[in-house]
């Protein structure tokens, strides 16, 4: 039987150093890790359970130990060449993101959020990366638009498919933003649908600039606008059924007075004419009753495969997977905030001329501010 590895005998200042180096916590992660080890070794905690601890495999924990006997400290920090800092390429940084955002459970961790350290921990232990500091893990969420921030309350899916579902969602989204190429069975464009609605006649919240009130103001100012009061919804209510072109990055809406499966297979024909037949396209929409195929109603299954279309559905209480609901605040933001239309036709005006601006500005600073805040897929 081999003999049991441990760590040499460690004096005063040698733990008191190790020590500072775990509780820092900055620096390089590979150093942090091969403190770690090193540390619980001389606690007297046998290698497979340090293993266990820091989620490396034992003969990596050997490795350290059998090398800090030997060289010390110079052995926990990595050995890098000269020149400039290595590059993250585009799928690691995919990679790096994608775990962001998940949850530390979803890999079999005791954790209900990710750390710094915890994230740039495990990245280095399931091979994402050979070694990133805090300092640029940082910069690269930064970079790619992710932030730590205060949970809101959200449903939780209960969807036994909801890992199948999300990942090909997320599949389609890495083939539109060329990612990934395509294979010769998969879609070649990808379009975001849903409804945005009920549209009612009403006095609808917003901000104007004003004149300012207060002891200075002037007394011959005109008095600051205020919302009508409605006790009544006259005219009905009308539905915006809009998808996003995620290749070109074009909105496209139609307004209708009712959301049925006919009126879905209608808008869904339109957006197959924008496209040769032989291009194979995929719609990703939620699970609205209209948008599924079921054993008294099979129009939108027949539709699709008779049209080369592929359907694909975001998990059960999953729609902020549909990237088209971003468009939606920018939609709310731009045209409706602020606004009282007397007639549907007047709202609806507003709304198309809104896309067709849409459409020309896809750069403006302040609608990519508003649909990237917005945005969560």
């Amino acid at each position: 039987m081999a003999e049991r590895v441990w760590v040499r005998e460690i004096g005063g200042d040698e733990g008191r150093r190790l020590l500072r180096i775990v509780r820092r916590g900055t620096g390089s992660v590979v150093t942090w890790r091969r403190a770690q080890m090193v540390l619980l070794s001389a606690q007297g905690m046998p290698v497979a359970k340090i293993a266990e601890v820091t989620f490396a495999s034992a003969d990596r924990v050997r490795n350290v130990i059998h090398n800090f006997n030997d060289d010390g400290f110079n052995s926990l920090y990595p050995k890098y060449k000269g020149g400039r800092p290595r590059t993250f390429t585009l799928p690691e940084r995919r990679e790096i993101k994608k775990i962001a955002k998940s949850k530390p459970a979803e890999h079999g961790l005791p954790f209900s959020t990710w750390s710094l350290a915890k994230l740039a921990d495990f990245l280095v232990a399931e091979g994402v990366v050979d070694d990133i500091s805090h300092e640029g893990l940082r910069i690269l969420l930064r970079e790619g638009g992710v932030s730590f921030q205060r949970l809101k309350t959200w449903k939780t899916s209960r969807d036994p498919d909801y890992a199948v579902k999300k990942a090909r969602v997320e599949h389609l989204y890495a083939i539109a933003d060329g990612e990934v190429v395509p294979e010769d069975d998969e879609p070649e464009v990808v379009f975001c649908i849903d409804e945005f609605g009920p549209l009612n006649l009403m006095p609808h919240p917003g901000r104007q600039w004003a004149e300012r009130g207060g002891r200075r103001k002037d007394p011959d100012r005109e008095p600051r606008r205020r919302r009508r009061a409605t006790y009544n919804r006259y005219g009905g209510v009308r539905h915006l059924f809009a998808a996003l072109d995620m290749a070109k990055d074009k909105l496209y809406g139609h307004v209708k007075p009712i959301k049925r499966r006919t009126q879905f297979l209608e808008f869904c024909r339109y957006l197959r004419t924008l496209y040769p037949p032989e291009t194979r396209i995929a719609i990703v929409c939620d699970n609205f009753s209209p948008h599924l195929t079921t054993k008294k109603c099979q129009r939108v299954g027949t539709w699709a495969a008779t049209n080369n279309v592929e359907i694909a559905y975001t998990p059960t209480n999953s729609s902020w997977l549909n990237r088209i609901e971003a468009q939606f605040t920018a939609l709310r933001y731009f045209t409706l905030d602020g606004t009282d239309h007397a007639t549907h036709k007047e709202q609806s005006s507003m709304i198309r001329r809104y896309i067709i601006w849409r459409n020309r500005h896809t750069n403006d600073l302040r609608l990519r501010t508003v649909v990237g805040r917005a945005n969560v897929a």
